[in-house]
This record gives C-alpha cells, structure tokens and sequence, in this order.
C-alpha cells in the first residue's frame, strides 16, 4: 500500500484530500498545526487504520521517523483566505518558505514524488487574461497581500530549484479560487461569507462595485484534478493551472446566493480593499490536453450544497 503525506491535512482542502486518498486505497499521514485547520474536518477519519495524523508546524522539519514510508507528499498548508494571512503574515510566509524547504527535503529522504499546492495569487493582478502558466504576474512585493503572493511565489522557485539540482519528481498546482462544505464560517473569503450574510438575514457586502471576476471551482473537481496531476507519470517540474474557467462577477454571486436561499438580504457596497485582483480567470487548456481533467460541478449545484452544508453548522 502506497503512503500519502498532506500537509495542511485537516484544512478544507487538505481534509477533502485525505478522506478522498484513502477511499482510493492509500495509506494517509495527515500533518497539520491547526492554525487555519480544524480536527472536526478529519474525526471522521480518525478510526481509519490507514490514517494517521501528526500535529506539526511545517515551519519546523518533521523528522523522518515520525512518517515511515512515504511515496507522495501533498504540500498544502497554509493560510489560504486573506483573513488569515493577513492576520498572520509571519507564520504564512513560514509555512511557504521553511515549510517547503522541509518538505522538499523530506521527500529527497523519502525518495518520493510531491506536489506543491500554489496559488492563481501568484498571478497578482494580471494584465493577461485569462492566464496562463506561462505568466510571470503583477504582483506588488510590499503590499498587504504579499505575505501570501510572494511566499508562494518563492514557494514556486524553491521548488523547481530542488527539481533542477537534485532530479526530483515534482509537480506544482497553481489553485484558482475553491469552494464548498468544510469551508469554515468566518473563513473570509466570498462564498462563505455571502452565505453566512443571507442565513443571519444580514446585508450583503460587495467590495468595489462588485465587477471584479472570480472563477469558483467545486471541491470535489479540485480533489480529482490534484490527485490526476500527483499520480500522473511524466510530469516533473509541470506547472498547471487548477480551476473553473467560467467567469463570475462578484455581484452576480451575491445575487446568485440571494436567489438560491430565498433570501431578502440587501446587497451593500464597501470599498475595494488594497490589491484586490481585478479579474480572475484561469486558462485550463493544459489540464484538460495533459490530464484529461476539468470541472463537472457548476457554480449553482456547488452553491446549493455549500448553502445546505452551512444550514446544519
């Protein structure tokens, strides 16, 4: 049986992944410091002989013999909302520095294969649109979201580096916007929050005027495509854009969350905060030629199901 390690196993993403990997048969090590990450998203997990978690701040190295035999790493956590890494900028910026480098060396020890979970933030705001993975971004280094943009920018270059010196079997996920159950209440980011606002009957709230673009991929589509991209032959130092490409206005998601809860919530405007990206939209077409992925779920049927998951919270 091949092992699976995650980092940031018990995050929303992370804790997805977990019960999905060992539905298919893995053996999972889920790694997690719980800064962002809950326990209750893997207690469900917990009595399943194949899993194992360890409580660990990645920004330290874990050490080999806490693991056994490991064939994949899943480089996952961090703070991902600007919530929380503009809350906690250091541990962020930790967690996609340190955290790589340890992991990365972990998997040289190991001789396993890993994959980077990135982010469409390393685009910045983008002057190509949509994007590609051969844009290099427009990124400001100083500004607030930087602690995020910039550490997984170097995230990126750290990566590619050890791939290059010491011929490892790396794979990075450039993640566009996700969304779905597990997704924490005070998460931060829009979905959670348009539903919270409408399920408390309160306002609405749309920063700028609600034009700006997202492209919002359900969870279970971006399980499949990390999995299709960690377990595909061939692919070391691949670069690969995992998202939906159907472009959303922030106003109509408001509206579309309003319609689906029946909700009389008045949509309210604030400004836009600093470096907020303009557009969002990623260009799949090397996912779907390399791997033979896109998304199945469309916006609306992942919304019901996140409205109905946050309806029994």
């Amino acid at each position: 049986m091949q092992t699976c390690l995650v980092t940031g196993g018990a995050g929303f993403i992370g804790s997805w992944l977990c019960e999905d990997l060992l539905e298919r048969g893995y053996r999972v090590v889920c790694v997690d410091n719980f800064i962002t990450g809950t326990k209750d998203n893997v207690a469900g997990l917990i009595k399943n002989e194949n899993f194992s978690l360890i409580e660990h701040d990645v920004s330290k190295a874990l050490g080999a013999e806490k693991t056994g035999k490991i064939d994949h790493i899943f480089h996952l956590a961090s703070p991902a909302s600007p919530v929380d890494y503009q809350k906690l900028p250091i541990k962020t910026m930790l967690a996609n520095s340190f955290g790589t480098y340890h992991m990365l060396n972990l998997v040289r020890e190991k001789n396993a294969r890993f994959l980077l979970a990135s982010t469409s933030e390393v685009y910045g705001n983008p002057e190509q649109h949509p994007q590609k993975e051969i844009y290099f971004g427009h990124v400001n280094p100083i500004g607030l979201r930087s602690c995020y943009d910039e550490s997984k920018r170097f995230a990126e270059a750290l990566t590619m580096s050890f791939c290059r010196i010491h011929k490892m079997d790396v794979r990075i996920a450039r993640i566009f916007n996700c969304f779905g159950p597990k997704m924490r209440k005070n998460d931060g980011r829009v979905v959670p929050n348009f539903i919270m606002q409408v399920l408390r009957s309160e306002p609405i709230t749309v920063y700028g005027d609600g034009k700006q673009t997202r492209s919002f991929c359900y969870i279970s589509d971006m399980v499949d495509a990390l999995e299709k991209l960690m377990f595909t032959d061939g692919l070391s130092g691949g670069v690969f854009n995992i998202g939906d490409p159907n472009e959303t206005s922030i106003l109509h998601l408001a509206k579309i969350v309003k319609d689906l809860t029946k909700s009389n919530s008045e949509i309210v405007f604030k400004p836009l905060p600093s470096d907020d990206p303009v557009r969002r939209r990623p260009d799949i077409s090397k996912a779907k030629r390399i791997l033979n992925w896109e998304p199945k779920i469309g916006l609306e049927e992942g919304l019901k199901e996140t409205i109905q998951y946050f309806k029994t919270r």
